[in-house]
């Protein structure tokens, strides 16, 4: 709960409020103690009385139980520096591998200390180093990749590189895993906001869109999964040619889409909405042409398609969110 503070002013022209008597004593705070004042660029004042002393790591200790996967990811993305498995006697094989495996999920997440009884797993990233944005651009990369790589493997029958598209969602949701962790630990510790160039009322639309840049990238998984049934089925030109044609246009929404969240442009966020008449024209087309091909191969081209329909849905929703930058 906020209080309420008169500023006042010394004969001398400085400025000055007092701080609650409550919070001086939690910390500890006596007279002539130094504490750090900064200003955000919202223009906020920060007052942080632990200014260069090193925040303890956050430690956390599980059982070995049913979901512990889920509690090991659960953590991670809570912050948590130190995540310790712990038994009652001894940790089973089955055991190590589930967090072995849960680890290979995490970026950062690294098995410091192994015995008998305990696994001790430790994050090594220093937040201060990865910028939202940077991550956010990096798993849209993959993601960008994995579309057009997957109508690639379509058209031309390309089961190896259908199957490295699926190979290649692991590697977004990874990241996006990170970005998670990232944007929690800005939200709980205000200072690291100015170091990582991205305000606290940021950090939702950050995880939104993140989000869906990792639907995209599961879109893009499926459709693969689905060529690969097809086992390198020739399609007719006209459908190659309408399916190419599908491609360019859900590409250019996400793009569209990614570039203006990331300058707060609304006029490039209102063309992705613009293109639904186009994409829904398309799609239509692909559903005629495609019942001329085998029995055998139509589910899986119209799956395909309406999973890349999908992507322009997830593309519309990150216009959505564009707002003007701040002046």
């Amino acid at each position: 709960m906020s209080e309420m503070r008169k500023v006042q002013r010394t004969p001398g022209g400085t400025f000055f409020v007092c701080i609650p008597k409550a919070w001086a004593k939690r910390y500890g705070l006596k007279r002539g103690d130094i504490v750090a004042v900064s200003e955000t660029s919202d223009d906020r004042l920060l007052i942080d009385p632990k200014h260069g002393v090193e925040p303890s790591p956050r430690t956390i200790t599980l059982r070995p139980r049913p979901y512990l996967s889920r509690e090991i990811v659960g953590k991670y993305l809570l912050g948590f520096d130190i995540i310790r498995v712990e038994a009652e006697r001894r940790i089973s094989f089955e055991v190590r591998e589930i967090v072995k495996k849960a680890v290979s999920r995490l970026i950062g997440l690294e098995i410091v200390e192994e015995d008998y009884s305990g696994i001790v797993l430790q994050c090594l990233l220093d937040p201060s180093g990865f910028p939202p944005e940077k991550i956010l651009r990096r798993g849209y990369a993959i993601a960008a990749g994995m579309h057009r790589d997957v109508v690639n493997a379509l058209v031309d029958g390309d089961l190896h590189l259908a199957k490295s598209v699926i190979a290649r969602d692991d590697e977004v949701n990874r990241l996006y895993f990170l970005l998670v962790r990232i944007l929690r630990t800005v939200i709980q510790n205000p200072s690291l906001s100015e170091k990582l160039g991205v305000r606290q009322i940021e950090c939702l639309d950050y995880r939104l869109v993140a989000s869906l840049v990792e639907a995209i990238g599961d879109e893009c998984a499926r459709a693969a999964l689905k060529t690969v049934e097809l086992k390198g089925a020739k399609l007719s030109e006209d459908l190659k040619k309408l399916l190419v044609d599908f491609h360019t246009a859900c590409f250019e929404t996400h793009e569209n889409a990614l570039k203006a969240f990331f300058t707060g442009d609304i006029g490039l966020a209102e063309r992705v909405r613009d293109m639904r008449e186009k994409i829904e024209k398309i799609f239509i087309d692909i559903e005629k042409v495609a019942r001329a091909q085998s029995l055998d191969v139509v589910p899986q081209i119209l799956t395909v398609a309406s999973f890349l329909r999908q992507i322009y849905e997830h593309s519309v929703d990150i216009a959505d969110l564009v707002m003007p930058k701040k002046i």
